[in-house]
C-alpha cells in the first residue's frame, strides 16, 4: 500500500474519533443535583477567571459524597486554607488542653534576699505573652524573696531551632506581622496575639509644621524610632508610611498628617523577637524593685540541672485555636508546628513540625502524596493542595472528640463580633449565608480561597472548598461568596432538573 494512501486511511480514523474534554465535574448535565452544577458552572465564567484556576468541591458533610467537582484533583496554592491542616493536626497531635509554658530558673541559691547565680527566662513557645504577664512573673518572683540576682539575666529561646522564617517567606514580608519571627520567648501587643510584634501610631502635634507624636505599644527601646513626619493643615493629606529597615529595629515614620485628625497605625514586626521579650522582662524587673547586676545576655541554653523558680501556662490551645483562626494569625500556625515537632520528635523546627502535619493526614485517609507542605500558615507560595483534600479532611474530623472546638473556631459570615466572625464577618451580609458559613479565608498575590461548611435551604449540611489561583483582578472573594450563597439557598433534597 502506497504510503500516501496510509497517511490518509489513518487521517479518516482520527477524524471519526470524538473529542472528548476532561471531564472535571462528578455531576453531570442529568444527574441528581444537575441544577447546582449549573449554576456554579455559570459563576465559574467569570472573565475574571480567564487564565486562571479554579478549585472546588463540594461534598456532603453526612456521607462524604462528592456532588459537585471542578479542578477537584488539581493542586493549587491554598494560602491560608493551609492553616485547616494545621489546626486539625495540632488538636489531634497536642490535645485542646494543652498549654505552652514561660519558666523562671536559675543555677544560684537565694540567700536572704539574693539570689547567687544568673536568672533565666525560658521560652517554650507561648504566643499569647503580654506585657502584663512578664510583669506577674516579676511580681512572683519579687515573692520568691528575691531582690537582687549577683549574676545575668539570661533569654533561653532554644526550645525551637534558631530558624526564624519559614524557607518560602520573601525578604519584604519580614517586617509585617503577618511575617514576623518565630521564636520560642517572644511578646504580643495585645489580645490580638501578633507574636514579635509592636504597634506603632502616629498622632497629630497640635501645632502645623511640628513633627507627629510617636508611641510604641508596649513602651520598649528595642526599636529605635525615626520620626521624619510632618502635621499639617486640617485640609492637607494624611500619608503617613510606617516601615521598619530590613536586618534591624530601627523603624521609619514619615510622611504628613493634618491636625484633628485620627491616628495613624501599623504592626511592625520586631528582628530577633528573643531580645524584644528580654527587654519587656528588664522592665518588669525593674519595676518591682529587683536588681540584676550583670550584663543581660541572649539564647543562651539554661543549665539542665536548673531550679525552677517561676512557671507560666499560657491558654489552653482550645481557647488559642479562637485568634489563630478567626484572625488568620500566621505566626500561631507556625509556633505549632514547631511545638508540634517539639513534642514528637524532640525537635522543634519546621521539618520535623511538617512530618507530624504529614503524618495526621496520611492516617486520616489524606493523598499527602498529592500534596506540597511549606508551612503551617500558607504563606508560601510553594505549598499546594488539592480542593478535594481540604474538603475530605473536614469530612474526617468531624468524627474527632475535638471536632466541635474546631468548628467554633472558624470565621462565621455576617458576624459582626471580632472574634465571632473573624476575617468573614464582614462578607455575606444580609444572605442565607450570613451566620450560617462557618469557613476557613485564605488571600495571597493571585489567590484567594475559602473551605468550611454551610447548610442549605432544607437543613443538609455540606462540605465545600474553593481555592482560585494565578487571576490577576486584585480580589475575587466575590466569587466565593457567589458559590457559598449559592449552596445555602439550595434545596438539596428537593427536585432538581
Amino acid at each position: 500500500m502506497k504510503r500516501w494512501l496510509v497517511l490518509l486511511m489513518v487521517c479518516l480514523m482520527v477524524a471519526v474519533i470524538p473529542y472528548q474534554t476532561p471531564d472535571t465535574k462528578s455531576v453531570d448535565a442529568s444527574g441528581e443535583h444537575a441544577e447546582l452544577a449549573r449554576s456554579i458552572d455559570k459563576i465559574l465564567s467569570d472573565e475574571r477567571l480567564d487564565g486562571a484556576l479554579a478549585g472546588v468541591s463540594i461534598r456532603s458533610a453526612k456521607t462524604g459524597e462528592l456532588i459537585y467537582e471542578h479542578l477537584a484533583e488539581t493542586r493549587l496554592k491554598p494560602a491560608s486554607n493551609m492553616k485547616l491542616l494545621t489546626a486539625a493536626a495540632a488538636l489531634e497531635t497536642l490535645g485542646p488542653d494543652y498549654t505552652f509554658k514561660t519558666e523562671l530558673l536559675t543555677d544560684g541559691k537565694l540567700k536572704g534576699k539574693v539570689l547567687n547565680g544568673n536568672l533565666y527566662l525560658k521560652g517554650k513557645g507561648d504566643p499569647t505573652l503580654l506585657k502584663e504577664d512578664y510583669d506577674e512573673l516579676a511580681k512572683e518572683l519579687k515573692q520568691k524573696g528575691v531582690s537582687v540576682v549577683t549574676g545575668s539575666l539570661i533569654a533561653d529561646d532554644s526550645w525551637y531551632d534558631h530558624e526564624r522564617f519559614s524557607e518560602d517567606l520573601t525578604w519584604n514580608d519580614e517586617t509585617q506581622y503577618y511575617g514576623a519571627s518565630i521564636s520560642a520567648l517572644t511578646a504580643s501587643p495585645n489580645e490580638d496575639y501578633d507574636a514579635g510584634t509592636v504597634i506603632v501610631a502616629a498622632y497629630p502635634s497640635d501645632k502645623e509644621g511640628e513633627p507627629a507624636e510617636i508611641t510604641v505599644t508596649p513602651k520598649t527601646d528595642y526599636v529605635q524610632i525615626i520620626n521624619r513626619t510632618k502635621t499639617v493643615a486640617k485640609d492637607g493629606e494624611k500619608d503617613i508610611s510606617i516601615e521598619r529597615e530590613h536586618g534591624g529595629n530601627k523603624i521609619v515614620v514619615e510622611g504628613t498628617i493634618p491636625v484633628d485628625v485620627t491616628r495613624s497605625r501599623s504592626w511592625v514586626a520586631v528582628w530577633e523577637p528573643t531580645g524584644y521579650a528580654l527587654d519587656l522582662f528588664q522592665q518588669s524587673l525593674e519595676d518591682e524593685g529587683i536588681r540584676v547586676n550583670n550584663r543581660a545576655k541572649v539564647s543562651i541554653a539554661t543549665p539542665v540541672n536548673a531550679e525552677k523558680l517561676v512557671s507560666k501556662d499560657s491558654m489552653p490551645l482550645s481557647e488559642l485555636l479562637i485568634p489563630f483562626m478567626k484572625l488568620s494569625n500566621n505566626g500561631h500556625a507556625e509556633v505549632l508546628v514547631k511545638e508540634m515537632g517539639k513534642v514528637v520528635h524532640d525537635e522543634g523546627s519546621w521539618d520535623k513540625g511538617i512530618e507530624v502535619v504529614e503524618s495526621f493526614l496520611k492516617n486520616n485517609g489524606i493523598d499527602t502524596k498529592t500534596l506540597r507542605i511549606r508551612d503551617g500558615s500558607g504563606i508560601s507560595h510553594v505549598n499546594m493542595v488539592p480542593a478535594n483534600e481540604l474538603s475530605k479532611l473536614l469530612y474526617v474530623i468531624k468524627e474527632k472528640e475535638w471536632y466541635n472546638i474546631y468548628l467554633n473556631s472558624l470565621p462565621v459570615a455576617g458576624a459582626s463580633e471580632r472574634f465571632v466572625g473573624g476575617t468573614l464577618r464582614y462578607r455575606m451580609n444580609d444572605t442565607l449565608a450570613a451566620g450560617n458559613v462557618k469557613a476557613k479565608t485564605g488571600s495571597l498575590t493571585g489567590v484567594t480561597s475559602l473551605t468550611g461548611y454551610v447548610t442549605t435551604k432544607d437543613d443538609e449540611e455540606l462540605i465545600f472548598s474553593i481555592i482560585l489561583n494565578n487571576f490577576i483582578d486584585d480580589d475575587l472573594k466575590e466569587i466565593e461568596d457567589k458559590i457559598a450563597i449559592e449552596l445555602a439557598e439550595y434545596e438539596f433534597k428537593g427536585t432538581n432538573k
